[in-house]
């Protein structure tokens, strides 16, 4: 008969819930499943998306804490649950047997006289048994699991409706939101990346300002002049 494999029930696993919810690290056993860290214990310390992997219960062992599945994990203090048995088996039954009594021969004896016994010196001391000492078996160092890769950093400088803006991005956290630069910082910016089509595109878009900035001023200028013409006509005396 095969023995059965512990691992966290879903009632477990509420109960896990329940108690990070109220700031307890519920203490649970890592199982066979575990491999060399089978029979040593750690205390749970988070949960992640089980969506994501099928180890998504974070247990601090140590100083290291590391994700393991339901399977990988026991609570702690319960024991395994027999197997029921085979269908179509009946079940063994065990009859007790009476025991038997048996009746000695009674002999008769003779009792020898009694003899005198040598006396013993004060000074004698009992003599101790040898003391054997178990040998000690040295266990194998347990190999630590590779440390996870860290989560990316994604940097985005984009260009829209004639603004620069930049963003930064771990993993799933948003570590800045999207807010203005000034072009001269996004063209320092882009200067260190080597990528012509890049480039190529910067250059359309600075030209394209650059010829709706010379359009804007010579609106501006014809609109200045039309004011100091009519301030110069105001000006004059009759």
């Amino acid at each position: 008969m095969a023995a059965p494999v512990l691992g966290l029930s879903p009632a477990d696993l509420t109960g896990i819930r329940e108690s990070l919810a109220s700031g307890k690290r519920p203490r649970v056993v890592f199982t066979a499943r575990a491999g060399q860290m089978a029979g040593n214990a750690g205390h749970v310390v988070g949960l992640t998306d089980p969506t994501g992997s099928d180890e998504w219960i974070v247990v601090q062992f140590g100083r290291d804490e590391l994700p393991f599945s339901p399977a990988d994990l026991s609570v702690s203090g319960r024991r395994p649950t027999p197997e029921p048995a085979p269908e179509g088996r009946p079940p063994v039954r065990t009859t007790a047997t009476p025991p038997r009594r048996v009746t000695a021969a009674r002999e008769e004896t003779r009792v020898p006289a009694p003899r005198t016994r040598a006396a013993v010196p004060a000074t004698a001391e009992p003599v101790a048994a040898p003391s054997v000492t178990p040998p000690v078996v040295a266990k194998a160092p347990k190999q630590p699991r590779p440390p996870k890769m860290p989560a990316p950093l994604v940097v985005t400088l984009t260009y829209a409706d004639q603004r620069w803006t930049v963003a930064a991005q771990h993993g799933s956290k948003a570590l800045a939101k999207p807010y203005p630069i000034t072009p001269t910082e996004a063209l320092r910016m882009l200067a260190l990346i080597e990528v012509p089509g890049v480039h190529d595109a910067v250059g359309s878009i600075m030209a394209a300002e650059r010829a709706e900035a010379e359009h804007r001023a010579q609106r501006l200028r014809a609109e200045l002049a039309e004011i100091e013409s009519r301030l110069a006509e105001l000006s004059k005396r009759p």
